[in-house]
């Protein structure tokens, strides 16, 4: 209920967010990650306003999480200290930290602090297909040195195939002796493999979505990722029925319609850029008269990272002044 976020413009309601909670409790998810697309303190003008406060949305699944462990997200930059604190004074179990896959070192303070409080905290590298396996893994490294008691990557983008993520998670379990998680989008239709890939290499915590919902092409399904795993022999002690009735809550309470692989999705997969961009370029592509492929392409090229939404605009006037279409043709010249 935190990627999904971005998909509904962080327009979840409150009685939303209790149903799919009590559901996914029921089914025994061992972690409900809550909030808005962005995190603890993100809601804003530049990424988007939530109809919820943090501290509504924390109140509704703490009550509704009688098994599941609460969860909650935040990027430096938006989250502040006295945001955290409060997040604990409600209650959350599992704190991450996401940074952008070589900035690391943001997370010390924000790790330090949980560390010092016995918090659960998690520290996670966003956009990971921008950084070596070897560079992740230092990355992770530091990570563990600031006091995180679980480390993993995002494919923010879904960019991935199944071998990028064994090179990746295989690097990180070298080289961490704590949980490694991998986090997966479906943008080129592979968000159940790679978190295949991800489990086989040795990686402890997968991220998915009842029904995908996420950001832009949508999450690994976790109604379809639970029954592979356990066929592969790997023991989640989820219920399977009870799993897909939470899924059937999620569909019908929480999303338009489950998302789907279109043309943008593909394309911002293919460029390698932050899924959650793909609302404001479709907003800002109709309203200036460009293609949004071209708009994700060239965001690619820039190599944009969540936190750059301003980006889209300047991208998006500046193709609107060049001569049109075909930025991928041009990018493989």
């Amino acid at each position: 209920m935190r990627d999904g976020h971005h998909a509904v413009r962080h327009n979840l309601g409150a009685e939303q967010l209790r149903a799919y909670a009590e559901a996914a409790n029921a089914a025994f998810v061992p972690v409900v990650e809550v909030g808005h697309g962005n995190g603890l303190g993100a809601s804003s003008l530049q990424v988007g306003q939530a109809r919820l406060a943090d501290d509504e949305m924390l109140a509704i699944a703490r009550e509704a999480l009688t098994y599941s462990k609460l969860g909650v997200f935040l990027l430096p930059g938006w989250a502040t200290l006295r945001d955290i604190k409060n997040a604990i004074a409600y209650g959350v179990d599992v704190i991450r930290i996401g940074t952008h896959c070589t900035e690391a070192d943001l997370a010390e303070r924000h790790l330090g602090f949980l560390r010092d409080r016995d918090v659960e905290a998690h520290g996670v590298l966003l956009m990971s297909h921008m950084a070596t396996p070897d560079g992740l893994a230092e990355e992770c490294a530091r990570l563990v040195r600031f006091g995180a008691s679980g480390v993993g990557i995002l494919d923010s983008s879904g960019h991935y195939l199944p071998a990028d993520v064994t090179e990746r998670i295989r690097a990180i379990k070298a080289t961490v002796d704590v949980p490694v998680m991998f986090h997966g989008h479906n943008n080129l239709g592979m968000a159940v493999a790679n978190s295949i890939a991800a489990a086989e290499a040795g990686a402890d915590i997968l991220d998915a979505c009842a029904r995908g919902f996420g950001a832009g092409a949508g999450n690994t399904q976790l109604e379809v990722l639970v029954p592979v795993l356990e066929r592969l022999g790997f023991r989640t002690d989820i219920d399977l029925y009870r799993l897909l009735d939470a899924a059937d809550v999620a569909e019908r309470e929480l999303m338009p319609a489950p998302p789907t692989i279109d043309s943008v999705s593909v394309v911002s997969g293919l460029a390698g850029v932050f899924s959650g961009f793909k609302n404001r370029v479709l907003d800002i592509s109709a309203r200036e008269g460009v293609d949004p492929r071209d708009v994700f392409f060239e965001l690619g090229r820039r190599q944009a990272i969540a936190g750059q939404e301003d980006l889209i605009l300047d991208v998006a006037l500046a193709l609107r002044r060049s001569e049109p279409g075909r930025e991928f043709d041009r990018l493989r010249q």
